[in-house]
């Protein structure tokens, strides 16, 4: 089975390595990656911890498929509780970071204490060690991973570092790998750089054993077919995900100006069609696509700036090509803020990637300051002189910079949306849910959505649940609460293997399930899938509820409660959580405040610790 058994520790503060047998009852109830290393850090931290204390484990986790011939099989994740947020927090990556790690040996890795200097850790096979990181420390990411990798002299070594906004705790500082690829929510950066780790450095000659090979390439070959002759799969590889701007721009789900708005009429200039349309100069923005480890879809883009933008005119270490717009980046560094540049964008997004900051964040927090400045509430005495009116591709530019390396308002807004518009008094205008500011798709136009990120563990989120389809097919809360619980099982589930969720388009649990019995056993049968989905689910929602969150903090902001939807389908609505949460808490098994009862903690075994709380 491709566990290794192996779990890395690093304790920084006193700088010890050692490696410790891998807790299989753990494995067999929680899979890998998402779930795992969540069961790790409920076991070993008070939730109640800072999440930048020194005792506050950052969990690098790898899944039973990554590194394997399954599609998709690169992902890894990065298990902690956010700086953002202070709810757990688990991102992952692709890239090609995760299946070297998992080729090095080890499950998990699991960091705690903090050094008294900077270091990065290396991690070749057995050899693991300690680096002094002084010299890279206050560089970009792009900067530490070339220079580690030339210093460690292997080309093939991969790094996972953070920039400065890591090191200076940009509360929604990411953690990045392969140059474009992150571990993009909820402030993992910010607590990596906390523990003054600069990086991690993995090379691994291991590999992977399987269960039963010769099923796993059946099962592997059947999977690659569905995806093969998926449409879902076809669109992405030729479009990447930057298709949705055009379908939520029709729609009326597509916030603008701070979700003020629900359509965007410059999304034409910023849509794939405008990625590939060749200019006047003779200038096209997108290169090709890419994909990550073992990946068939190839959803990633490659694009680079026009060099005569105002952006890159005179700073040739930008004119080259790197991540181009995905949809996320788009709708945060475009509508959200009102800027349709295409070239201000991609240049936003590669200093998102060389600082490692989340785009959705840094965009929507970046537009509740515009909200701020177009109110009069704060003026360009706090803005470093300049005026964040909505549509200002300068403003954007300048201050993804700023933000980037903390300086001047850029240590602001790196405060994250809630904890800007809490310090200027008006905490209504932060679009976010449990501290974590909402992705593209406003909750009127999609009530699923809306039920989805209220509900979600690490705060708002749009890839913790699926109800697309329903939304899309009815405006109102009806019947969303089923499908938004169910895919929110299905996707822990997923997550923990360590494929992406992109998959999900073609495959199910039969698909998975083939997989994984190949791999681990027969014993994991499409049902035990789905209950490990629905045990990670409650057993975050557990960390969460000692950490000291209640079920009041499943909701939305005011303006998505109580301002109806301005147009599109759903003009006139408002965000239905009332409607949806009770029918929700009931098909969780949730007493009517959101807490697990007895009785669903005892049917997942789910053992809750003693936080002087009592369990329903």
């Amino acid at each position: 089975m491709s566990w290794h058994g192996r779990v890395l520790r690093v304790d920084l503060t006193a700088s010890r390595i050692s490696t410790e047998a891998l807790k299989t009852e753990w494995a067999e109830q929680y899979l890998g990656a998402r779930g795992l290393a969540t069961r790790y850090l409920y076991e070993e931290v008070d939730p109640r911890t800072d999440p930048m204390a020194p005792e506050m484990p950052l969990i690098f986790a790898t899944g039973p498929l990554t590194g394997t011939r399954a599609s998709t099989g690169g992902r890894w994740a990065v298990v902690t509780k956010g700086a953002l947020t202070n709810a757990i927090a688990c991102s992952n990556s692709g890239g090609k970071f995760g299946a070297e790690l998992k080729y090095a040996g080890y499950d998990l890795v699991i960091i705690t204490g903090r050094s008294a200097s900077p270091v990065y850790l290396s991690i070749v096979d057995d050899d693991v060690r300690l680096v002094d990181a002084s010299g890279w420390w206050g560089k970009t990411v792009w900067e530490t991973e070339e220079g580690i990798k030339s210093e460690i002299g292997d080309s093939q070594t991969r790094v996972a570092s953070i920039g400065v906004a890591g090191e200076a705790g940009v509360r929604y500082a990411c953690i990045v790998n392969d140059l474009h690829r992150a571990a993009g929510r909820s402030g993992v950066g910010a607590v990596m750089g906390a523990k003054q780790l600069k990086a991690i450095a993995a090379r691994g000659t291991r590999g992977v054993t399987l269960h039963r090979p010769e099923a796993f390439m059946t099962a592997v070959k059947d999977t690659h077919h569905k995806l093969e002759i998926n449409d879902g799969r076809k669109e992405l590889t030729e479009y990447g995900t930057n298709a949705m701007i055009d379908s939520m721009h029709a729609f009326g789900g597509l916030p603008t100006h701070n979700f003020q708005k629900m359509s965007f009429e410059g999304s034409k200039n910023i849509n794939p069609a405008a990625m590939s349309a060749v200019t006047e100069s003779g200038h096209v923005n997108l290169l090709t696509n890419k994909a990550c480890f073992g990946c068939t879809i190839g959803c990633g883009r490659i694009a680079h700036v026009n060099k005569a933008h105002f952006s890159v005119r005179d700073r040739p270490q930008y004119q080259h090509a790197s991540g181009g717009l995905e949809y996320e980046t788009a709708f945060a560094l475009g509508p959200v803020i009102g800027v349709d540049d295409i070239d201000a964008l991609t240049f936003a997004g590669f200093l998102m990637n060389e600082h490692g900051m989340d785009p959705i964040s840094f965009g929507v927090t970046l537009a509740a300051a515009m909200e701020l400045f177009e109110r009069g509430v704060i003026s360009t005495t706090e803005t470093d002189g300049m005026e964040l009116r909505f549509g200002s591709a300068e403003a954007l530019v300048v201050l993804a910079e700023k933000t980037g390396r903390h300086e001047g308002f850029g240590q602001m807004l790196g405060l994250g949306a809630l904890r800007l518009c809490e310090h200027y008094g008006h905490p209504e205008l932060a679009m976010v849910v449990k501290g974590q500011e909402f992705a593209g798709y406003d909750g009127r136009a999609l009530q699923g959505m809306g039920l989805g990120y209220a509900t979600s563990n690490r705060g708002a989120c749009h890839l913790r649940h699926d109800v697309f389809a329903e939304d899309m097919e009815d405006q109102s809360g009806e019947g969303k609460a089923a499908p938004c619980k169910n895919s929110q099982d299905m996707i822990a589930m997923v997550d923990s293997t360590g494929t992406c969720l992109f998959t999900l388009g073609a495959w199910g649990t039969r698909e998975f399930g083939a997989l994984l019995r190949a791999d681990l056993g027969d014993h994991w049968t499409d049902e035990r899938l789905i209950d490990t989905g629905e045990r990670i689910w409650n057993l975050e929602r557990l960390f969460n509820l000692e950490a000291g969150f209640t079920g009041a903090d499943d909701t939305l902001p005011p303006r998505l409660l109580e301002t109806p939807a301005p147009g599109g389908t759903a003009a006139g609505r408002v965000a239905e959580i009332g409607r949806m949460l009770p029918e929700y808490y009931e098909l969780r098994g949730w007493s009517d405040d959101g807490t697990p009862t007895a009785a669903t903690l005892d049917r997942l075994a789910i053992t809750p610790r003693d936080a002087g709380r009592d369990v329903v």
